[in-house]
């Protein structure tokens, strides 16, 4: 028996790989979870070790560090008499831990299903982004389950801005973000001479426990207000967005050059004969991706050309370890931190006009209807003929004759893009895509960085033109590397949870409205119900709800397709300026169609397991630092708007009060449910709605409303409403009253 298991875990099928990435190399992690999970018990390291014919010292240290790696990323758990066992043998969920202000938190799971509750007991121990082990220990009174820690897999908090207090003479530091909901208790001779109410940064010498909270050391005082630009120095420190280059990294960027060279040319197809354009926003500095079209037969010919960040940014660089860091540029209102050194992402990387750059480019054949009848990918090597904005392309084909004159030579490539952009759209149409209608915003500033206005930013025909060129790329790659069975990453967008289902399900009977699909509804018969619904006076409500039905996209190897854009499969291929998974697929791309096979990959399933869930997490901590900043900037602009009248929607309805979206500038606050009136209000989860006992009158999700502002906390980000007249009850309840 012994032989057997041993001769099975020595029969590595990722050697290769293995030996390619490693002077010494064990093992690898493919083949440790193998041995461990054909156990009937965990076992400790010396049995391992034994298993794995490993016995010098090296070796052995090598084998304690990748147990000890696996433990950290929640592949394994060492129990306490120190024996590892896989976590899927053990009955544990792993995850990211959201806080909540009150105290508790919940723990989201990695692999998916619901979210596990953690009571404010469990949440001493842990802090706002921690990644954590749980076991599941029952179902709490509201149908949820609930959890308690095991483990803290990984800490997220090492730095943590906020405003410094002290109280009978101790100090404490309050953090900014109010998902961190204990205080830093900062002792004396750490207080490096803050003075009570200043915003500080101050690093944690150690996490909070069971029994004590976090301690930490101020190393920056940051000042005595909110000065301009500072919202953006909070979001990145609280969030500890990378965001500073080392030396190596500018040396290995610097070591590139700014022009490519006639060598790097060799051996890829020239599409430098082609007009290829990129279409961007005005302010885009980073031009990822360029697109032709040309008729072809009776369908067209599409090339989509993307930047080659896989030609300069090599596994095992700085340059590589900076980016699989980042994850991900993000885009504040005022500045962006850029994924790669500006020399890469504005410069030799970015496809800018009339100069010589290395892609990696898509071909694809589509017939009439917009179907793709052959693709293929290849290395090229492409001179963009114009940097284009989406309001100059939209114009063009709005027939502007000014915006015709200045691209008079591409006005006919243009117009063949819009036609196969028709057939695309009409094809997204018969496959059922969602499509809701949201509003994006932009935040204009005046002067000294103060904001002058928040406008909607307009979605033209070129948007959707781009948008669903990159679709069919990106759909072509996931075709690609699931025909080759290649680890690689997928953009995995699920449907509604059982449970969002259900409650999905209730509100839309309240209406008179179905959902069909059954138990597993699919994207078409959401986009059913959304064209049914058009043009009703609560057509903003149900896409409101059915928006928040849905769950969040995540990038992982294990593909189950895309709800959302109604697709077996898809990746994203599209952004490796700016996208770290997108680097990862072209990586992948380019050992497959230059022969290379999974067994020969430098990347595993392990290894693409934890990129995902890394790149996931780096996308929403991204998005949290910047609507924190975002929130921030409108509580500043509305600190002279206190007493002023405005009419809202209300966005969002909770047992405590309605939050109301101002019109036209787009801010949002909480009117309190202390403030709609005299009379007992009940929430009603499933019609979204607060309910007067006494009045009957009905404060429901997407409904209108005129308030008043009446306080502004920037410290909190907060924006209190009250009610600025009576309103009516609804007209259904009034009848029900009589």
């Amino acid at each position: 028996m012994a032989e057997s298991q041993d001769k099975t875990v020595i029969d590595d099928p990722y050697r290769e790989r293995e030996a390619s990435k490693y002077d010494h190399p064990i093992p690898s992690r493919e083949c440790i979870l193998a041995y461990l999970e054909s156990q009937p018990a965990p076992a400790p390291m010396a049995q391992v070790a034994q298993a794995l014919q490993l016995d010098d010292e090296e070796q052995l240290e090598a084998l304690r560090r990748r147990l000890r790696a696996m433990e950290r990323d929640g592949q394994l758990i060492r129990n306490r008499r120190g024996d590892y066992g896989p976590v899927s043998k053990m009955d544990l969920v792993r995850g990211r831990i959201i806080g909540h202000p009150d105290g508790y938190g919940f723990l989201v799971p990695e692999d998916g299903g619901d979210d596990v509750f953690l009571s404010a007991r469990h949440m001493r121990s842990l802090l706002h982004g921690d990644r954590a082990m749980v076991c599941i220990t029952g179902v709490d009174r509201r149908g949820r389950r609930e959890g308690a820690l095991v483990e803290v897999l990984e800490r997220a908090n090492h730095l943590v801005v906020g405003r410094f207090r002290t109280e009978h003479g101790l100090g404490f530091v309050i953090p900014s973000n109010t998902r961190i909901n204990q205080d830093i208790l900062v002792p004396p001779e750490h207080q490096a001479g803050a003075a009570p109410g200043q915003i500080v940064e101050a690093e944690l010498v150690e996490q909070p426990s069971p029994r004590s909270q976090p301690i930490g050391r101020i190393t920056k005082v940051l000042g005595d207000h909110m000065a301009p630009g500072m919202e953006t120095d909070i979001a990145i420190r609280t969030y500890e967005l990378p965001h500073e280059w080392s030396p190596e990294v500018l040396r290995e960027a610097a070591a590139l050059g700014g022009e490519v060279p006639e060598a790097a040319v060799t051996g890829r197809e020239d599409l430098r004969g082609l007009p290829l354009v990129t279409i961007d926003g005005e302010d885009s500095r980073d031009f990822d991706d360029a697109v032709y079209c040309e008729p072809h037969g009776k369908g067209w010919r599409l090339i989509v050309a993307i930047a080659d960040v896989s030609a300069y940014v090599q596994p095992g660089t700085a340059l590589d370890r900076v980016a699989r860091e980042r994850g991900n540029s993000v885009y504040f209102p005022d500045r962006v931190i850029p994924m790669l050194p500006e020399a890469l992402s504005n410069g030799l990387c970015s496809l800018n006009p009339d100069v010589d750059r290395l892609c990696m480019a898509c071909e694809l054949i589509l017939t009439a209807a917009g179907g793709v009848r052959r693709f293929r990918f290849f290395d090229a090597v492409m001179r963009s003929a114009a940097r284009l904005t989406y309001t100059e392309v939209a114009k063009v084909l709005a027939g502007e004759a000014a915006a015709q004159r200045g691209r008079s030579a591409l006005v006919p490539h243009l117009e063949t893009l819009h036609g196969l952009y028709q057939a695309l759209r009409h094809r997204r149409e018969q496959r059922g895509a969602i499509d809701f209608d949201t509003t994006e915003t932009r935040i204009e500033f005046g002067a000294h960085r103060k904001i002058k206005r928040i406008v909607p930013v307009e979605r033209t025909v070129a948007h959707r033109i781009i948008e669903e060129c990159m679709i069919v790329a990106n759909v072509a790659a996931a075709e690609f590397l699931l025909e080759r069975q290649l680890p690689a990453l997928y953009r995995v967008h699920s449907g509604p949870s059982a449970e969002k289902l259900a409650g999905l399900r209730a509100f839309l009977a309240e209406l008179g409205l179905r959902l069909g699909g059954g138990d597993e509804p699919e994207a078409r018969h959401v986009a059913k119900l959304l064209n049914a619904v058009r043009g009703r006076p609560d057509a903003h409500l149900i896409q409101t709800v059915l928006l928040r039905s849905l769950s969040q996209a995540v990038y992982t190897p294990d593909n189950s397709g895309h709800f959302g854009l109604a697709f077996p499969a898809y990746t994203h291929f599209t952004s490796p300026i700016r996208r770290y998974p997108d680097l990862l697929v072209h990586r992948a791309l380019r050992h497959a169609f230059s022969g290379g096979e999974a067994h020969n990959f430098a990347y595993g399933y392990a290894d693409m397991l934890a990129a995902g869930e890394h790149c996931s997490m780096t996308e929403r901590r991204a998005d949290e630092a910047t609507r924190d900043a975002v929130d921030w900037l409108k509580c500043e602009y509305m600190r002279d708007k206190v007493g002023d009248e405005f009419e809202g929607v209300i966005t969002s309805v909770t047992s405590f009060g309605l939050f109301v979206e101002l019109k036209d500038i787009f801010v949002e606050g909480l009117v309190h449910v202390t403030a709609l009136g005299k009379d007992y209000f009940h929430f009603d989860p499933v019609k979204h709605s607060l309910i007067g006992e006494r009045s009957h009158t009905v404060y429901r999700l997407a409904d209108t409303v005129r308030v008043q502002v009446v306080r502004v906390d920037l410290d909190e980000r907060k924006i209190d409403f009250e009610l600025a007249q009576t309103r009516q009850p609804s007209r259904r309840r009034r009848r029900r009253a009589a």
